[in-house]
Parts: structure tokens; C-alpha cells; sequence
């Protein structure tokens, strides 16, 4: 049995590394079989010598993310506890340095919650084209659309256009009431509910009357050349081979193109090959082209939503 201590400057941020109802303390106990408790303004981690250690490092982490200013959720304690577990202390230091990719229209900044969308944003930022092949829920679509806001406030670019093909899934446009733009807007929610969130309402519908906002179903794409332009193509697991190569070749001067999906969750007919996974095979070797692969790690949504994607993944595989 070990014990080490850990000091803390300030007193209150025993209570934000701690969690509601010692939640995150919960989890570095659970996920490192270690027991952790306060005396006297003194962190003290007892435990096996090896776990002890990796606590070390986790709390430290949870420590540094406070000193910035940063709220701590369970789910980054339990992230941060895997990356001690690894026991690459390089890997802690990455996840700490990760620079706000922007702020919403509310003041909240967006950046990237775990290594895997770290790198993510790090390749839409230096490629032309970035594809991001992941599960439900590690923020290919909001990461995209707020690396578009940034560059337009930046003025890198003139027009965010984003895109999905309104293919059903299970269900028929056909049945939908009202006219074509009626049918295909649930398509183009999730679009428009993440611009709609960075920019705020009013500026919203400001850029979108202008054209400097364009939300569209893919086939709008079709006899285009978008320059000066920052787009992104979501739900791309959706596309058939002729649509990808259609979408692909619209990009024009100064713009930059990001596909995202799940090939887990295609709706084509049986007969149909995903144009996402046949980009990915046939562009992987292309300059300036990045393939990004998240997986469950990199889940920020409701922690629950990490096990279901395990369970589906494990089902498959047997």
C-alpha cells in the first residue's frame, strides 16, 4: 500500500476537481482503483504503488484544466484517468494544451475535448481537404462548423456552405408534408442548429440572407464552383461514389472542404457502395488531403453513449 500527497493552492479547487457530489472523484477511484480523500488542504492518494501514481497524474491534469478556468465534468476526469492509466504522461500534456477553436454567440469556447478531436481540428487547419470517419457523438459536425466560423471571422473565407444528402433513413420524404425545402429541412437541422449556435440569431439570419451562410441538400451542389469558400459535407456515408466525385470536384480558389460520417450507420440500398468509404480508400495517399479516424474515446456526448457504441461494435464483431 502507498501514499502520496498532493498540495493545493487554493481551496476551492478541491471542490471543482472533486465534482457535484465528489462525481469526479468517484471516477478517478473507480477507473484507477485507488482511494482518494482531503485533509488539512492536502489531496492524499492511497493504492496500489503503480495506480497511485497514475492517480498522481490524473489529478494533477484535473488541476491544471481549473487553474484555467475550466469546468470538469465526470466524463473528463474518466478521460483523463484512461491517459494516466496509458501511462504516457506526453499524451496528459497534449490533451492540457489545446488551444479554443472560437466562442459562441454566448461566450462559451469550443475546442476540442479529447486527443482524437485535437487532431481533427489540427487537420482541418492545415489541410485543404479533411475526411472525419467516426461514431455518433465526437463532434465531427460542430467542430467543422465552428473551424468555418472562425475562418470567416477571420476572414480566411467569404461563404460557409454546408451540405448532407437527403437520403431517409427508414422513413420516406415522400410522407413528409409541405414542398421540397419543407421535406429536406429536418435533413439540414443539425446544420443549422450548430451555425445557429455559433453566430447567434440575429447575425444568422443576417449571413444567410446575404449568401455568406448556405445551407443545402447535396444535390444543390451539382454544375457549382464554391471559391473563397469553407464547406462541409456531413452525413457523407450517405453518398454514392458519384456524389462523392461530384462534391469533390466543386472545390475551388481558397477553399477548404471537410467530409464527415459514420460508416457504421449507412442508409443506402444493399447494392449502393458508400462514397465516404471509397474516398477514404482511394484518397488516403493524396497531399493535402487528411483522413481522420475518431472512435468511442473521443465521445463527448452522455457518457452512456460510449457503452452502446462498445456493445454495437462488440455484436459485430462476433
Amino acid at each position: 500500500m502507498t501514499e502520496r500527497t498532493i498540495s493545493l493552492d487554493r481551496v476551492e479547487n478541491l471542490l471543482e476537481v472533486f465534482g457535484t457530489f465528489d462525481e469526479n472523484l468517484r471516477v478517478i477511484e473507480s477507473e484507477l482503483d485507488v482511494r482518494v480523500f482531503d485533509r488539512d488542504s492536502m489531496l492524499h492518494v492511497s493504492g496500489d504503488a503503480e495506480n497511485v501514481q497514475h492517480a498522481e497524474r490524473a489529478i494533477e491534469g484535473l488541476l491544471s484544466l481549473t487553474a484555467r478556468g475550466e469546468v470538469i465534468s465526470a466524463q473528463d476526469a474518466k478521460y483523463i484517468a484512461g491517459l494516466a492509466k496509458d501511462g504516457d504522461s506526453g499524451k496528459i500534456a497534449e490533451f492540457l494544451s489545446g488551444d479554443v477553436i472560437c466562442i459562441t454567440a454566448k461566450g462559451k469556447p469550443i475546442k476540442g475535448k479529447t486527443l482524437g478531436q485535437k487532431k481533427y481540428v489540427q487537420a482541418i487547419a492545415k489541410n485543404t481537404v479533411t475526411l472525419a470517419v467516426g461514431p455518433a457523438g465526437t463532434g465531427k459536425t460542430y467542430l467543422a462548423v465552428a473551424s468555418a466560423v472562425t475562418a470567416f471571422r477571420a476572414k480566411r473565407i467569404n461563404r460557409i456552405v454546408l451540405t448532407r444528402p437527403a437520403v431517409e433513413a427508414g422513413e420516406r420524404l415522400g410522407f413528409l408534408p409541405g414542398d421540397l425545402q419543407s421535406k429536406v429541412d429536418p435533413y439540414l437541422r443539425p446544420l443549422n442548429d450548430a451555425l445557429f449556435d455559433m453566430f447567434g440569431s440575429e447575425n444568422y439570419k443576417k449571413y444567410v440572407e446575404s449568401g455568406n451562410i448556405e445551407v443545402a441538400p447535396l444535390a444543390y451542389m451539382r454544375g457549382r464552383t464554391l471559391d473563397d469558400s469553407f464547406i462541409i459535407l456531413d452525413e457523407a456515408q450517405n453518398t454514392s461514389r458519384e456524389q462523392m466525385k461530384m462534391f469533390l470536384t466543386r472545390l475551388g480558389q481558397n477553399s477548404k472542404a471537410v467530409i464527415t460520417g459514420d460508416v457504421t450507420q449507412i442508409d443506402l440500398p444493399q447494392d449502393k457502395v458508400s462514397g465516404l468509404k471509397d474516398a477514404v480508400r482511394i484518397l488516403r495517399d493524396i497531399n493535402d488531403i487528411a483522413i481522420v479516424h475518431l472512435t468511442a474515446a473521443d465521445v463527448v456526448r452522455h457518457a452512456l453513449v460510449q457503452k452502446i457504441i462498445a456493445a454495437y461494435e462488440s455484436h459485430d464483431k462476433r
